[in-house]
Parts: structure tokens; sequence; C-alpha cells
């Protein structure tokens, strides 16, 4: 099957109509990082396609000790965010200077791991996502978007319009280990953020990528460091559980095995990294 119709709409509004015309024929994409390759290999024919580049997704605001980031963003963009610096590692640990030129930060959200890895700083800040639908839209927290492989919270006839992150207090720590220095796909990626009271932790986020079927949030991980004073026991107990609860997988990059003793590894040293 070919492409029959390509459609570029002019506005948010006028895509989400398009999208509710045509249903599951559409195939909606930004950078085309992602489907361009499935499409240029033989993998995926579809028989519309509609490019968001024009809607007007493409901002980043600030207000309220908030940052609010436009779907359509680019991830070079983000690069630029000198205030959130867990945000810039992400953005920078995706892909080459092509990639992230051209892909999104809503696209990227979409990317089965071990790619993707700039959702996982954006969940270290518990980042919320708007869903726009042609009669409404919705909030949720990024962390309850995921619920399997390939599968998300999106409905029918919805879009992923915008992201937002709190400014982060405390500190936070991104890295992400690969085969390569750069341009490489994930064994790991961890980023955590810690808010702390001198020694003491008053809150923690830990998320990975590549260990598991998608970005996740290590909930059990971090509860081990809420209320805890940093020191190198608790560091390696939380890094012990993250281990636990990941859910790695092998691949070309890693086997199973070797993920879940990475993530150990990894987790660690984002936490020694964050609580300096």
């Amino acid at each position: 099957m070919s492409t029959s119709a390509y459609f570029l709409p002019g506005s948010l509004e006028k895509a989400t109509s398009l999208l509710a015309e045509h249903g599951p024929t559409l195939l909606v994409m930004a950078g085309g990082t992602i489907a361009m390759p499935l499409i240029n290999e033989g993998i995926s024919s579809p028989e519309k396609v509609m490019g968001l580049r024009r809607t007007g997704m493409n901002y980043i605001s600030r207000s309220d000790g908030h940052l609010t980031i436009g779907a359509t963003t680019t991830l070079t963009q983000m690069i630029h965010q000198d205030e959130i610096p867990v945000l810039q590692e992400a953005a920078r640990a995706v892909g080459g200077w092509a990639i992230r030129n051209m892909g999104t930060v809503g696209g990227n959200l979409f990317a089965p791991p071990p790619a993707g890895d700039f959702a996982a700083g954006l969940l270290a800040l518990d980042a919320q996502v708007k869903l726009v639908h042609r009669k409404g839209e919705r909030w949720l927290p990024l962390s309850e978007f995921y619920s399997g492989f390939m599968v998300t919270a999106l409905q029918s006839g919805e879009l992923v319009a915008e992201l937002r992150v709190q400014l982060p207090k405390g500190k936070t720590s991104f890295i992400k280990f690969g085969r390569k220095h750069s341009n490489t796909p994930a064994v790991v990626t961890v980023a955590a953020q810690l808010v702390m009271d001198n020694k003491r932790i008053l809150e923690a986020r830990l998320a990975l990528n590549a260990a598991g079927p998608y970005p996740m949030r290590m909930k059990k991980a971090e509860q081990i460091l809420k209320g805890s004073t940093l020191d190198a026991a608790v560091i390696g107990e939380a890094a012990q559980v993250a281990m636990d609860e990941s859910e790695p997988f092998t691949d070309g990059i890693a086997s199973e095995w070797y993920r879940r003793k990475m993530v150990q590894v990894f987790v660690r040293r984002a936490l020694e990294k964050a609580g300096g």
C-alpha cells in the first residue's frame, strides 16, 4: 500500500479534527526520526500521514516556577535550556546532531527502549503530559502515560500537545551507559532528583530507560531513599532494590543479565552524583 494523502495542518485544532476524521488510518509524526526509517525499509506502509510541524507546538515557556514544553520542540532546542541540566543532558544523549535537530520532545516519548532516553529525564522531574482531543484536553502524570511495550494511555483521537515540569529543586543527575561514548543505544540510562536537608533526603525520584518495556520510575527504590540519610549504605540498598525492581530485556546491545547488573552500578553512580 502506498501513501495516498499527506496532511500538514496549520494548528493543533485542525490536527485533532483530521485525526478524528481519519482515525487509525492516519499516521501522526513530527520529526519523523522514528516513523521514516520504518517507512523507508518497508516495515510500515501508512495509508495517510499527518505532520505536526506547523501546528504551533514548538515552544518553551516559563511561568510560576514551571517549564512548559511544546510537543514539537526539538531535542536540540532542549540542549540550550540551562535551567534544567538533567533535560539538557537527556537531550544530548539522544542520537547525533541530525537526529536531535529533527527529533521532537513529544515524539521521543514513543521511542521503544533502548531508545527514548529523554523520557527518563522527564520522569525524574515528575513531568505532566497534556493530551488534547478535538472535544477537550486532559493532564496525566508521565509516570502513568506508559503501560506496556509500545502501549500508552493515549486514547483514540488524542495527541500529545505539551509537557510541564517544575524547575528542579535540590540536585539532579543523568547518566547513560552505552557501548560507545556518544550516538549509541543505551545499555541502561538513569536520571535522578534528590531534594535534601543537609544529608537527609526529603524527596527522591529515580527513573530508568532501557531497563524495562518502557521508561519507568523506580518507586520502591525511591521509598528506600525518602527520609534516609544519604550514605553509602542507603545508596547501595536503593541500587539493589532498583536492580530487583527493573525489568530488563535481551537485545543486540546487551543481555537481560548484564542490563540488570548495570542498573545496580549506574543507579549507585547517579545517586552519588546527585548527592555530591
